[in-house]
């Protein structure tokens, strides 16, 4: 007796998934650039190194 590995074929999704809403899209693309400032900000706060004094 041999071992057979029987593979189904996959199967479709019953509904499509449409597309996102309106509101959606534009909320991910506002918390997009939010978080880019926010990734600036802690850069010059934080992470940059001090620039001496102008003379």
């Amino acid at each position: 007796m041999t071992n057979v590995i029987k593979f189904q074929p996959r199967k479709k999704p019953d509904a499509p998934k449409g597309p996102r809403p309106e509101w959606q899209k534009k909320a991910l693309i506002g918390a997009g650039v939010a978080a880019f400032f926010v990734v600036v900000w802690a850069y010059y706060a934080f992470i940059a190194p001090a620039q001496p004094p102008a003379p």
